[in-house]
């Protein structure tokens, strides 16, 4: 897809085409996610913009500034040659942006992960104490209050607080991304944080673990291959770095967006849409997403 401008579309958010975008689903989940394909692609645009104009937390113009450099072609993003010789992030308003709770305690989990996988993840009290604090916060915000409608008129939960506890089970439940040999993932992992599998960067589609590796000195900012249509935030950039020396060919990330956009867009899908791509609207124009 060399020229997504003209279609809207962009590169789909997916860790590779082997795996799902969030976790290894029990039995009982599969079940319940086919209860969901009566969902219609104007039901998925609706819904979809809904929870883009309720995301009151996104950044405003000018609390991020990114210095995008050089634009390759996606034919060219597997090379991984370094086209950049400054950073991505310009500057970010901290002070402001990660001030507000959902921010405040994505941040907080953000070290609870070992990025290898192969390596069991252990969960301590104080770290599911942190998973608590991010859901509760997130589950305050239009944006999931939007989504919990929408799935309560689907019939698909009985109550809000049976979506959030599936939810939890959903993004925080381990599962093995190493042929069984260790519980050393979860949708949450794997999506926010990132992981290395196979000698490459999976997952890391959140903008502010990409700011914080960074920051941090541990991401390398190559190059750009896609910069969406949006004017204001959430935009949407396609993007190669390396992780710790670890390449990311083309890492898809809704730049500027809240945490809670973010959980609660890609909850939508992939309930709505497994192991697909899922079309939906954000701002008037078209985005998909793989599950």
């Amino acid at each position: 897809m060399e020229q997504p401008p003209r279609t809207g579309l962009w590169p789909p958010l997916s860790s590779t085409s082997a795996h799902r975008l969030l976790y290894c689903p029990p039995g009982r989940e599969r079940a319940e996610l086919l209860t969901l394909r009566s969902i219609s692609d104007d039901e998925l645009r609706d819904v979809s913009e809904q929870l883009y104009a309720a995301d009151g937390n996104r950044a405003a113009s000018g609390e991020i500034i990114l210095d995008l450099q050089h634009r390759i072609l996606t034919s060219e993003a597997s090379a991984g040659k370094d086209y950049a010789s400054k950073s991505l992030f310009k500057y970010v308003a901290e002070a402001t942006l990660f001030a507000k709770p959902t921010f405040a305690r994505l941040l907080a989990l953000l070290d609870n992960y070992d990025k290898m996988t192969g390596h069991s993840e252990t969960l301590t009290s104080e770290e599911e104490e942190e998973e608590e604090a991010f859901l509760e916060a997130v589950f305050r915000t239009p944006v999931m209050a939007t989504l919990t409608r929408f799935f309560l008129a689907k019939g698909l939960y009985p109550s809000a607080d049976a979506f959030q506890a599936d939810l939890k089970d959903m993004w925080f439940g381990l599962c093995s991304r190493s042929s069984g040999a260790a519980l050393d993932s979860s949708g949450f992992e794997h999506v926010f944080h990132g992981e290395i599998k196979k000698g490459t960067v999976s997952g890391c589609h959140s903008w502010v673990q990409l700011y914080e590796l960074e920051k941090s000195g541990q991401l390398n900012y190559l190059s750009y291959s896609y910069d969406g249509p949006w004017a204001a935030f959430p935009d949407v950039l396609a993007l190669q770095y390396r992780w710790s020396g670890y390449l990311k060919s083309i890492g898809s990330v809704f730049m500027g967006s809240s945490p809670e956009f973010d959980l609660a867009l890609y909850t939508l899908c992939y309930k709505a849409r497994p192991d697909q791509q899922c079309h939906v609207s954000l701002g008037g124009k078209a985005a998909r997403i793989q599950t």
